[in-house]
């Protein structure tokens, strides 16, 4: 990590004092960006509000969530698989053959370091005193919290399987001399709920999807308290947002031309948090709509296990349609519609309908009425059939339910390992990877090599089997 946090020195303070996107011959003749401390950098409430900029805008790096994770979360369960077609992008995820020296691992990693070193230098500012400080730093603290969860989900094994087991480094500084071990599992989620919960106490500013605020964050700690197994606070959490956060689910008659909006929302429908893109600051052609878009790469297609769930009235169903790719029937993901030379789809991180299920799936095993409750407030959205069962079949129909209204958003995986269920993946997948037991060492990503290679204290603390 060392040398990408001294490259991370200059280009944060850059940031900070600058623009995200600017190049000037006058940098060279300020003073050294690496001469400069964080409250030298950070002198002001503007200067503050442009250091939170790059934060949001760390978040969509092409290894993070402006593509590599929302696709890993698919790709890695059982709903996206790689065309025989393709231009090459992520096949060793679809064999599961990743190694440690992985570039989309390593960009994944260290996309997530960077942007939580631009947190920290907001965090810890010095100023003080007014609202828009508060909500900056709140908002700080909601992207550090994100960034820590979805490393310790993907680099450690779930909470519920050993708390005490090796997480992720924690580094709540900014200071390039800090080379940290693996800390406990438990001690990354303290720390993440500790941001989340300073996050909800400072921010008092709407403005629109693709900025934290209050209830975001509150929504963000349910899916926490889930992951943790802990569903009384999971189920007050969601119930907070959808009681008094002023969100609506998206219904039926709009659901489609809601996938086709590309612009943040000021309206407080569905969207509690996106990571932001547009024609001038995304990532192009390899943003992710374009890794399914067959007017981009199309490298990725629905699997037909996946794709059966969905019944003809099921207005979900008109977010893919059946086709043929290198002469051979596929199923097309069309959930984010905009590709490059247009306006490009922002990347759903959090949304209503999934605090929804979380209230139900927390509702089980001590409130099976509100289960339903929770649960058919969003088939009833969807045209889709409503939930009927009791016991085990209830707890597997919200699982099939997230499934099917998170897909292609980069959960699947995830819930299944929070669940400790095998991978169990259909025809449309190589035969030498259709199922990957709980118990495989490659369920969780491998510790970078490039971190190996500059940080001696994380050395010795490899994922077991790589």
């Amino acid at each position: 990590m060392k040398k990408y946090l001294k490259y991370t020195i200059l280009f944060t303070v850059v940031i900070i004092l600058f623009t995200l996107n600017s190049c000037k011959k006058s940098y060279l003749e300020l003073t050294p960006p690496t001469s400069l401390t964080p409250q030298t950098a950070l002198a002001s409430e503007s200067d503050l509000s442009t250091a939170l900029l790059g934060g949001y805008s760390g978040l969509r790096n092409v290894d993070y969530y402006g593509r590599t994770v929302p696709l890993l979360g698919d790709l890695m369960a059982d709903n996206a698989y790689q065309s025989l077609t393709n231009s090459n992008r992520y096949p060793l995820f679809n064999t599961y053959t990743f190694i440690p020296a992985d570039g989309n691992i390593a960009g994944f990693w260290n996309a997530a370091y960077i942007d939580i070193l631009r947190c920290n230098n907001i965090i810890n500012s010095t100023i003080t005193g007014s609202i828009n400080v508060n909500q900056y730093k709140g908002e700080a603290y909601a992207i550090r919290a994100l960034c820590y969860f979805t490393l310790v989900r993907y680099f450690a094994r779930p909470f519920t399987d050993n708390p005490n087991g090796l997480g992720v480094p924690i580094i709540t500084t900014f200071d390039v001399s800090v080379f940290p071990p693996r800390s406990k599992i438990s001690e990354v989620y303290t720390l993440i709920n500790a941001d989340l919960t300073q996050a909800f106490s400072l921010m008092t500013i709407y403005k629109n999807s693709t900025q934290f605020s209050k209830y975001a964050a509150r929504g963000l700690q349910a899916k926490v308290y889930l992951t943790m197994g802990d569903k009384a606070n999971a189920k007050t959490a969601a119930l907070d947002v959808i009681n008094n956060g002023g969100f609506t689910v998206v219904t039926a008659a709009n659901y489609v031309a809601y996938w086709n909006n590309a612009l943040p929302r000021i309206d407080k429908v569905e969207t509690l948090f996106e990571v932001s893109s547009d024609a001038i600051s995304s990532n192009g052609f390899d943003a992710l709509p374009n890794i399914y878009s067959q007017s981009g790469y199309g490298d990725f297609l629905a699997s037909d296990d996946f794709y059966a769930l969905l019944t003809g009235t099921d207005v979900r169903k008109g977010l893919y349609a059946a086709g043929t790719r290198g002469g051979i029937p596929a199923i097309f993901v069309n959930k984010f519609p905009n590709t490059f030379g247009t306006d490009v789809s922002d990347t759903k991180v959090l949304r209503l309908s999934e605090i929804y299920l979380i209230a139900a799936e927390a509702s089980l095993t001590t409130n099976e009425v509100d289960a339903l409750t929770y649960s058919n407030f969003i088939t009833s959205r969807r045209n889709a059939p409503a939930i009927a069962s009791t016991g085990a079949q209830l707890f597997e129909d919200i699982i099939t339910e997230r499934r099917k209204e998170l897909a292609f958003e980069g959960d699947r995986y995830m819930d299944l390992q929070r669940l400790k269920r095998d991978v169990v993946r259909s025809v449309n997948f190589p035969a030498s990877a259709r199922t990957i037991p709980y118990s495989d060492f490659r369920r969780i990503l491998p510790i970078p090599q490039t971190e190996l290679d500059v940080n001696a204290n994380i050395r010795s603390q490899q994922n077991p089997g790589y």
